[in-house]
Formats: structure tokens, C-alpha cells, sequence
């Protein structure tokens, strides 16, 4: 596998004609959310298994309308004040800095947003001048789409303006592609998180064990100076499962990340074959207290378009 990450990024398994070609299968049809898959992604899937919890994250399946899924679940753009941010939570904004992802998950609850209008680099001034007016706001937080889309070059531009507004003490950054393209964690992100003047949190999103292959842990291992954080999205056939779940959080903690979301279905179209239901999910989290120690348990929380998180 070639270590450069924007070949790597070029490099991709996109649409069910090449899909089903690597794969070796009839299993992926074009409907719905394009797919995309990283090729350090799909080598670390099982071809001969068709119920592998990796392939089922990105393989397409039947549309089964269910009461209750929409294509904008979270209606995040009823909260954006500016385009390109979102504004929750009185103390921290989200930032949608990049539409790319390196991977197309089939349960993304973004994978309807507007991203044409909300863009966050096209519109940074007027974000950096809604965010200097708010003193309330201490955090920022890099979203998309995913940040780390984003060239070494970009970030730092944009890193190097948000370390300039006094208020703000802490950047976080919400990544898929750091775990499904390791080769995106390169020597200059590396130096540039690790140096930064504010408080770093990378939280990375891994559903399985699986996920976690040798290339990340060596990558991951360089953040010396960041607050790692896991959130995982519980999802029916891939994770749903206390022994899935507790192996997930002891080896994401053996690499230095601490567990710290394990989010219900965000209920958008097409995904509605992931959704586990409250009463199950509930007991799930609840035996996964008694085989795990506390700080490695994750939160079980939905996202509700209300401006809040519940917590379960």
C-alpha cells in the first residue's frame, strides 16, 4: 500500500462495478448513498465472509422504509447562524471545514447536507467575526464531511486563525479517516497537533476492532501530546454485541483512546437495517458496565435535533 495518503485517497474503490469486482461478489448495487471505500479500508476486510462487520458498513442494502427516518435527521442547518457553522451548545461550534469523506459509511446522517452553502473555508471570515463576538465560545470543533480531507497546508491555515481568537482554548476534530486511511496521519499533521497552542482532541470514529490495523496503531501512537477519544455509532449485525464492544474498548485503550460515545442510529433514509432499538441497546450498555471497567465504558447517547444530546 503506497504510505501517501492523497494517492491513497485517489485510490479508491468507488461504486458497486468495481466493488463487487475486488470483492469478488454480487453483493453491491448503486442506490442510494454512493459508495466509496479507501483500499487500506477494504484490505483489512474478510472477501469470504458476507457477513464481515467491516463490509457491512460500507456495502448498500435493500431500501426498507421505516416510520421515523428522514433524509435530515439532526436538521443541523436550523442551527447555523453562518454558513458553514453549526451552534448547539452555548460554549463550542462546529465547523463543516471539508464535503469529502474518505469513505462512504451507509449509515451517515450527513449524507443528505447541504454542503454546497455551508462550507466553512469559503466562509471563514465571517465565522472567525460570528465566533470573536461570542465570548461564551471556548471550543471549536472540525467536522464535515471529514477535516482531515483537508491538505497538511489547509489545516494549518485554519489552525494557525483559530489559535488566534483569545477565547478559544480547545480544538477538537472529528475524524472516520484517521482509522480507515492511516496514511492520513503524516509526519507534518502529526508535528502540527502535537505543537499546537490549544488543547488538542482527536476523536476518531471506530465500530470494530477490525478496524484498528497496524498502520493506525503506529500513526495514532505519534500524537503524544493530543487527547484521543473514541465515538462509535452501535449498529445492528456490525457491533451490537457486549463481547464486539468491550474487545473494541480495550484495544482502542492498549493504543492510548479512551471510549467516549457509543451513539444510537441517527435515523436517515437508508439506513434503516443498522437501527437497534432503545430497549436493546439499553441493555447492551448495561451489561457492557459489568464487564468492563468504568472509564472504559462508553456514553450511550442519541443526538436529538433539539440543540442536545441525551444521554440513555
Amino acid at each position: 500500500m503506497n504510505n501517501n495518503w492523497q494517492h491513497n485517497a485517489r485510490n479508491t474503490l468507488k461504486g458497486a462495478d468495481s466493488c463487487n469486482a475486488f470483492f469478488q461478489s454480487q453483493q453491491f448495487q448503486d442506490q442510494g448513498f454512493p459508495i466509496k471505500i479507501p483500499l487500506e479500508f477494504a484490505n483489512l476486510i474478510d472477501k469470504d465472509n458476507p457477513d464481515d462487520p467491516l463490509l457491512k458498513q460500507v456495502a448498500s442494502a435493500p431500501i426498507q422504509a421505516q416510520s421515523g427516518f428522514s433524509t435530515e435527521p439532526l436538521e443541523d442547518e436550523k442551527y447555523t447562524p453562518v454558513a458553514g457553522l453549526v451552534h448547539k451548545y452555548p460554549n463550542r461550534v462546529l465547523l463543516i471545514t471539508s464535503r469529502v469523506c474518505a469513505i462512504h459509511c451507509q449509515y451517515c446522517f450527513r449524507q443528505n447536507f447541504n454542503y454546497t452553502e455551508h462550507d466553512a473555508i469559503s466562509n471563514y471570515l465571517a465565522i472567525e467575526e460570528y465566533i470573536c463576538s461570542h465570548s461564551q465560545i471556548n471550543e471549536v470543533i472540525l467536522s464535515g464531511g471529514d477535516p482531515l480531507s483537508l491538505s497538511d497546508e489547509k489545516l494549518a491555515q485554519l489552525i494557525g486563525k483559530i489559535e488566534k481568537i483569545s477565547h478559544i482554548k480547545n480544538l477538537r476534530i472529528h475524524t472516520r479517516s484517521a482509522v480507515v486511511t492511516p496514511s492520513r496521519i503524516t509526519t507534518k499533521l502529526i508535528k502540527l497537533l502535537n505543537h499546537s497552542t490549544l488543547n488538542v482532541v482527536l476523536v476518531t470514529h471506530v465500530n470494530h476492532a477490525n478496524e484498528l490495523s497496524n498502520d493506525f496503531a503506529k500513526a495514532i501512537r505519534a500524537l503524544s501530546n493530543v487527547t484521543l477519544l473514541n465515538q462509535s455509532v452501535l449498529l445492528k449485525g456490525v457491533n451490537d454485541c457486549v463481547l464486539t464492544l468491550s474487545k473494541l474498548s480495550m484495544d482502542l485503550f492498549e493504543l492510548g483512546i479512551l471510549p467516549y460515545y457509543l451513539h444510537l442510529l441517527d435515523k436517515v433514509s437508508g439506513a434503516e437495517h443498522f437501527l437497534v432499538e432503545d430497549e436493546a441497546a439499553i441493555k447492551l450498555h448495561r451489561e457492557l458496565g459489568k464487564k468492563l471497567s468504568g472509564y472504559l465504558v462508553p456514553r450511550l447517547v442519541r443526538d436529538e435535533n433539539l440543540a442536545a444530546k441525551t444521554w440513555l
